[in-house]
């Protein structure tokens, strides 16, 4: 690791990341030109085809020795690129632009650098492990995250993000929609009553949310790693923290496909654990 310059990649993949951001806002999209991976909801386009292609032609140019993390791949201690090209493809071809391109590296299995970009909206987050994370959109020039003084963590206050998923049947998804009734329901009926849920549709634009305080916490089972590498580490820069969405595992793997994240704040561990207690049951996913 001391060998690669780390704000060198970070440059690199900002501009990768504006460079891919130019072939999403030229397409035109739509749910008919859609192809289904698993099912209706499980989406990929030639846009997305199209930015992967860009992306990894123009790492692979820069970084021929970094590996790149596909699916099925073990993740391993070298320096490995973990990117997502489109995360929030449902949400493209419904042009609703809540739309990102999730650059990461890590290394000895960590995240260590973070590039989220938001075309749309030239809304750019991105950090580099130790250096703090960062906001740069219309309104805010290079601005440290979070974007205000956190208030103290507490459940019944919260706004949460959690998404769906292309998984739509069987014992994960009971325990999701079970959770998220949880979440919302009254005291009286054993819920957390947070203020909300939300579901946004990009793992990687809910991380930065998360880094930026816009959210206080996000929830998820069933994404990916190159859905959170690079929010992973734009959280942690920002004093947020990312644990496992099952309880008790406090230090998961970032390919281990449950997670949950939380901003920076006080009484941080005792909101997460508030928070593992209104989890339904253990998620499979990733065991």
């Amino acid at each position: 690791m001391s060998d690669i310059n780390l704000q060198e990649v970070h440059d690199y993949l900002v501009d990768v990341a504006k460079q891919a951001g130019k072939v999403i806002t030229a397409a035109r999209p739509s749910t008919t030109a859609a192809c289904e991976k698993k099912n209706s909801v499980d989406l990929v386009t030639e846009t997305d085809q199209a930015t992967e292609r860009l992306i990894t032609s123009l790492i692979h140019e820069r970084y021929p020795n970094f590996e790149t993390y596909q699916p099925g791949d073990i993740l391993t201690d070298r320096p490995t690129l973990i990117c997502d090209p489109v995360d929030g493809t449902t949400n493209l071809v419904h042009t609703y632009p809540y739309v990102s391109i999730s650059l990461g590296l890590a290394i000895d299995r960590k995240p260590v650098v973070g590039v989220v970009y938001n075309p749309f909206t030239k809304t750019l987050f991105s950090a580099v492990k130790g250096m703090g994370s960062f906001l740069s959109d219309p309104f805010h020039d290079h601005v440290q995250l979070p974007l205000k003084e956190p208030e103290a963590l507490a459940l019944d206050k919260a706004l949460i993000a959690v998404e769906w998923g292309s998984d739509r049947a069987g014992h994960d998804y009971d325990i999701k929609v079970k959770t998220f009734r949880n979440l919302c329901a009254s005291s009286e009926e054993g819920g957390a009553m947070v203020h909300g849920i939300r579901s946004f549709g990009s793992a990687a634009l809910n991380l930065c949310g998360v880094a930026a305080g816009h959210l206080d916490a996000y929830w998820e089972a069933g994404c990916w790693a190159w859905d959170v590498c690079a929010g992973w580490v734009i959280l942690e820069e920002a004093g947020g923290q990312v644990v496992d969405a099952n309880r008790g595992n406090w230090q998961p793997r970032v390919d281990e496909r449950r997670y949950l994240a939380v901003r920076k704040g006080e009484g941080q561990n005792a909101f997460i654990e508030d928070l593992w207690s209104h989890v339904a049951g253990n998620l499979k996913v990733g065991i």
